[in-house]
């Protein structure tokens, strides 16, 4: 069960950096709520990435790296 949590968390290490810039969203001025998009999508990610990391670190902290027994 181990290998499929690492690889499990890997996936989701990897989308969040993935997400982690919003190209797609370069030279976009829309604006909501007072500021440009790309900074609440920046927001949002920053929430999610707090949110990914708090549930990794309650269940599987120290998955890949300490010695199982």
């Amino acid at each position: 069960m181990r290998p499929v949590r690492t690889a499990g968390w890997t996936v989701v290490a990897l989308l969040l950096m993935a997400l982690a810039v919003p190209w797609f969203m370069w030279r976009d001025a829309t604006v909501a709520f007072g500021l440009p998009v790309w900074l609440w999508w920046h927001i949002g990610w920053m929430v999610l990435a707090s949110i990914v990391f708090a549930v990794f670190a309650r269940t599987d902290w120290g998955l890949g790296v300490e010695e199982v027994h």
